[in-house]
């Protein structure tokens, strides 16, 4: 048996086409409009990155710059607080054992050498990327002294199982009468 359609009203798969086909123009129209958006933000960042990020040339960092060899670990700032400077490379940071005191503001400062990096101190909320050709800035305080492993946490090839650091945080008399002997303090001596 099938039914006709009352006499004044449209038949009701016809109304079903016409709302279907309306959902997926909308449906479409968003998802054209989400892609042009990731395309203009990837090729306007391409052109001109933001201006809060800082760059640097990655195939320099060892010659000349602020992540020379002689530059890199922990250094105390005139206000009290500390820097570390750090490179990520396949497949190792450098410097490999870094050295901070407890209850002190820590400014971390890395970049990448060659391929993108994952750091990840455990046991913290420190967790960043490093890129080539930019440098990752973070702040942090440790509460209190412990070892904590720096796994890196972003596939960068065969080696990276075995790309790792340690972060030691000791009590912050004792890094601080070290560190009036030494520009440039990490655990190595």
């Amino acid at each position: 048996m099938s039914l006709s359609p009352v006499p004044g009203h449209k038949d009701g798969a016809d109304v079903a086409a016409r709302v279907e086909w309306r959902w997926a123009m909308l449906v479409v129209s968003i998802i054209a409009v989400l892609v042009a958006m990731v395309i203009f933000i990837g090729l306007h960042w391409a052109m001109m990155p933001p201006s809060r990020v800082e760059t640097v040339n990655p195939t320099t960092l060892h010659i000349a710059g602020e992540f020379i060899e002689s530059n890199l670990g922990s250094a105390v700032e005139p206000d009290g607080s500390v820097t570390v400077r750090m490179i990520g490379q396949q497949y190792s940071f450098t410097p490999q054992c870094i050295l901070v005191p407890a209850g002190t503001p820590i400014t971390f400062r890395a970049t990448s050498a060659d391929d993108v990096h994952g750091l990840l101190i455990t046991n913290t909320n420190v967790n960043s990327m490093l890129v080539p050709g930019y440098v990752s800035t973070f702040k942090t305080t440790f509460d209190k002294p412990g070892d904590h492993l720096m796994p890196c946490h972003e596939y960068c090839g065969v080696g990276h199982e075995g790309m790792w650091a340690n972060v030691k945080v000791i009590d912050k008399a004792s890094f601080f009468r070290m560190a009036s002997n030494s520009r440039r303090l990490s655990c190595v001596k």
